[in-house]
């Protein structure tokens, strides 16, 4: 598609709701359009042949039928499908259809419409199977609707270079109007609906609601196919196979069930596909094929495997001393039986990974939620950057466990892969086995920019990870209280003592675009303006170049 064609198409997705529909017999207003589409349209988890449509119909009638159509132009006058489904209380009038039979590597354009009310034109686009020469991907992490307007969606909205959004988790928060975030929402504005925190079905509903409302949502959901894997907040903060460390059984009810409310509602809400048979709702990981390019593979990495993340406060006493400190490493930490894949998603991984390398595809890349580069955190205090903090001098317990886990040279965060190495090392050996030692790892949940070089326990390289700010979420330095001075002096100490950290930025919000060719990939930084109001003005606040030598790849320069 042209520029021109392209800018035109994202002015008629703006206003598509003027266009006559063939759907529908009548000329209706933006605002019955509003009402009846509260929450836009949306695609996503696509296919050589076909892609989930998705929209919710905001109705007071117990099932409403709906008609959908697809064209090959935004006028439709190339009209390729259609269809009805019927928008019902027990998918909470959320409607998804999955139209066969298209065209690979094809650009799509949708509509949806209830009696006389059309729904705004979404765009798409199905998955190539052969020769193709580029892809753009926005990746995106931690939306955070308390932290502020999705302006990093509007951008990727806008950005003509993308071809496909890549969510790498904490696509809602659970928290209630009093939880995390809740003073800048209450400035700016934009409370947590539910006001609780949400347990129930009907509460994950609400939620995800409330989220889909925010105009960037909707413009990023109908310019862009999406992708998505999950990570803790769309059920609750720090899930792990038998439990979360945000869930409290005596007064939030079991586990399990709350688990699976969280679940419905996320694939009620999503554009993803339902569970293969003999799949469950929690097994949700995904391989996408682009043509003879490159092939991406999305992990599960919370609610079926994973061990118990460990609590540093359930250890700080027993670590006075370097040998007390090395015992806890190996002991707790560095434990082979805590796990973070499951052997079906393993098995799926292996798979894929060598049909990607038999094909002589150029790229390998992992949708993934958490970081896995090493991060020990340097001895912060010994080099100056901060402070002595004495937790019973008023510090905040942020800043003092950064001074500790610095004097103790401890893993940044215990729920990233750097709480599970002898899980990072499985995971490597597998990819190794699979002759993928050039992995392209996109990864979101830190709130910070990354660029990071993996390696193996022995040394052997593994490949490069790109990591993404959060859409509104704060990064943990700002987030804590140090200021701007001092959080920048820490993402520089983190590069110059971290081995695997080329580069971090945790100042900023944002996403991060990443354009594949044959040979390179072109990484941007995109940091937003701000997140306080609705403002779609976005900069380039570092860029990367990706290059392969042999079967190896690595940052230019």
């Amino acid at each position: 598609m042209s520029d021109l064609n392209r800018r035109q198409t994202l002015a008629l997705l703006a206003v598509s709701a003027g266009a006559t529909n063939a759907c529908a017999t009548s000329q209706v207003s933006l605002e019955r359009q509003s009402e009846v589409f509260q929450h836009g349209v949306a695609s996503g988890d696509p296919a050589p042949d076909s892609v989930v449509l998705w929209t919710r119909v905001t109705t007071d009638q117990e099932m409403q039928p709906i008609s959908w159509r697809v064209a090959r132009d935004p006028d439709f006058s190339d009209i390729v499908a259609t269809g009805e489904a019927l928008a019902s209380p027990v998918a909470d009038h959320t409607v998804k259809v999955i139209p066969a039979g298209l065209e690979p590597g094809q650009t799509y354009f949708y509509q949806f419409a209830v009696d006389n009310v059309s729904s705004s034109i979404g765009r798409t686009k199905t998955l190539p199977t052969e020769n193709l020469d580029r892809l753009g991907v926005a990746l995106v992490s931690c939306s955070n609707y308390a932290f502020g307007f999705f302006n990093a969606y509007t951008a990727i909205a806008e950005d003509e270079q993308i071809d496909l959004v890549l969510h790498t988790g904490d696509y809602i928060y659970e928290y209630g109007s009093e939880g995390w975030g809740h003073e800048t929402a209450n400035t700016i504005g934009r409370p947590h609906d539910p006001p609780h925190e949400t347990v129930t079905l009907e509460d994950y509903r609400r939620r995800h609601a409330q989220y889909k409302t925010d105009a960037g949502s909707k413009a990023m959901h109908a310019a862009h196919p999406f992708v998505a894997c999950w990570d803790d907040h769309e059920s609750t903060n720090n899930p792990w196979k038998g439990g979360a460390q945000n869930h409290q059984p005596d007064t939030e009810g079991d586990w399990g069930t709350r688990r699976d409310a969280s679940l419905q509602a996320y694939y009620e809400w999503m554009p993803i596909r339902e569970p293969e048979p003999g799949f469950t709702r929690a097994e949700f990981w995904r391989t996408y094929r682009f043509g003879n390019l490159a092939t991406l593979v999305t992990l599960e990495t919370r609610h079926t495997a994973r061990g118990e993340q460990v609590d540093y406060l359930e250890h700080a006493d027993t670590i006075v001393d370097q040998a007390s400190r090395d015992a806890f490493m190996a002991n707790v930490i560095e434990d082979p039986t805590r796990e973070m894949l499951s052997e079906k998603m393993e098995t799926a991984l292996s798979e894929s990974l060598s049909q990607s390398v038999e094909a002589g595809q150029p790229w390998r890349l992992i949708g993934n939620a958490s970081p896995i580069a090493r991060m020990l955190v340097p001895d912060v205090v010994r080099l100056g950057v901060i402070p002595d903090q004495k937790l019973e001098e008023g510090a905040s317990f942020g800043k003092y466990a950064l001074a500790w886990k610095g004097k103790w040279n401890l893993p940044f965060y215990t729920d990233t892969w750097d709480g599970y190495p002898a899980a990072r090392e499985r995971f490597y050996q597998l990819c190794r086995n699979a002759g993928a030692q050039d992995l392209l790892v996109l990864t979101g949940d830190s709130h910070s920019f990354w660029a990071n070089e993996l390696a193996s326990d022995d040394g052997q390289p593994m490949g490069l990870e790109i990591g993404t700010a959060g859409v509104s979420s704060p990064g943990d330095f700002v987030e804590t209280g140090w200021s701007p001075t001092v959080s920048a002096e820490l993402d520089r100490t983190f590069e110059r003592e971290l081995t695997e950290v080329r580069w971090t930025d945790n100042l900023h919000q944002g996403y991060v675009r990443i354009v594949l060719t044959r040979d390179q990939a072109k990484v941007d930084y995109m940091a937003v303006e701000t997140v306080l109001v609705e403002d779609s003005r976005v900069r380039v606040i570092r860029s990367e170049t990706v290059e392969r030598r042999s079967n190896l790849i690595s940052f230019s320069g």
